[in-house]
């Protein structure tokens, strides 16, 4: 390669410090989802001050703190766990998919813990996914949202629905070109 397009080429390791940092920020939802568990545990084993954090948790500001551990404090405690579990699957996908897609091959084929989406991953591929992992994510903030409701107006409620549903048609558009583009190539290959 002549010394331009090497120079440029070499610059996509620029972004290993982004995700090195997405790394960093996965850690620390690693530690969040633990202390969460640990006071779910705590406050169902009868510890006060995991109790008084679980409420605090769940609370809906401007509405009323729940007073005792029953279902929907469960539950609520429960989906933000899934939450961030969702958000590191994502951030798993951006990490590994990126670095494999814009910066280097991580050289995985006969690695038995390759992911399965890995072995496909392009950018269209990843777009895709990440469309959907955010649907996810969103689709859990509207769920803990619906079982609060009597603490929303109509007008959040409103929005939050509305919100989702461009997240949904965001995807399917998503989807919907790749697919054009793929028959696209497909149809402009030679027989």
């Amino acid at each position: 390669m002549k010394p331009l397009p090497a120079f440029i080429f070499m610059t996509r390791w620029l972004q290993l410090p982004l995700y090195l940092g997405l790394i960093l920020a996965q850690c620390v939802y690693v530690y969040h989802f633990w202390v969460e568990l640990k006071d779910l545990i705590g406050a169902v084993l009868g510890n006060e001050a995991a109790l008084q954090h679980i409420f605090q948790a769940v609370a809906v500001p401007g509405g009323t703190a729940p007073d005792k551990l029953n279902e929907s404090t469960i539950m609520l405690v429960v989906l933000g766990l899934i939450d961030v579990v969702m958000i590191s699957n994502l951030l798993i996908m951006v990490i590994i998919g990126g670095y494999e897609t814009f910066v280097s091959r991580m050289h995985l084929d006969e690695h038995p813990d390759q992911p399965e989406w890995l072995s496909h991953v392009n950018a269209s591929v990843l777009k895709t996914k990440l469309a959907m992992a955010i649907i996810g994510i969103s689709s859990i903030h509207l769920l803990k949202t619906f079982i609060n409701a009597g603490a929303y107006t109509n007008q959040v409620l409103i929005a939050q629905t509305v919100i989702h549903v461009v997240f949904l048609l965001s995807a399917l558009a998503i989807a919907y070109t790749d697919r054009i583009m793929v028959g696209t190539q497909n149809e402009s290959k030679p027989h």
